[in-house]
């Protein structure tokens, strides 16, 4: 949903991750950095793995067990988005309140903002007897139809 729970501005930039992180009191580590730069950089959804594969032949200088601990710090203060699959966790630069578009033939998670009508919103709430103050939608499709086609047959 596109209306933030809280007064803190969204996430939109390198520098506004890197802005939250002083704003926390997080230090800003060479390695913290990096992954931070990789993540806006990659402008993706990527693995721990992937992660430490890409600083590494990057030449960045960061173990294994550091990658998952900054990525566990970043995500747990909301600086990093982190989405739980069944493969495994993966970590994509857009935190505050998004949707995602799963793509089934490529596996890529595109984020997307979405705002669904107020009366969408009102039914919903008329229908379960809650309030609605944030939403995320997961839609799932195809990039290319013949993919689909050919997985039909």
């Amino acid at each position: 949903m596109q209306k933030q729970a809280g007064s803190t501005k969204p996430i939109r930039s390198l520098t506004d991750a890197l802005e939250r992180c002083q704003q926390l009191g997080m230090r800003v580590s060479r390695q913290r950095r990096f992954i931070l730069e990789l993540l806006w950089q990659a402008n993706e959804h990527l693995s721990a793995r992937e992660i430490y594969d890409r600083l590494n032949q990057q030449g960045k200088d960061i173990g294994h067990t550091s990658v998952y601990q900054n990525l566990e710090a970043l995500s747990s203060q909301g600086i990093i988005e982190c989405i739980e699959r069944c493969d495994g966790r993966l970590y994509g630069n857009i935190s505050d309140s998004h949707s995602h578009v799963n793509c089934l033939d490529t596996n890529q998670i595109l984020d997307v903002h979405i705002q669904l009508p107020e009366e969408f919103i009102r039914e919903v709430e008329e229908k379960t007897g809650v309030k609605i103050t944030d939403y995320s939608i997961n839609f799932y499709g195809y990039r290319d139809p013949q993919t689909n086609q050919q997985q039909a047959s």
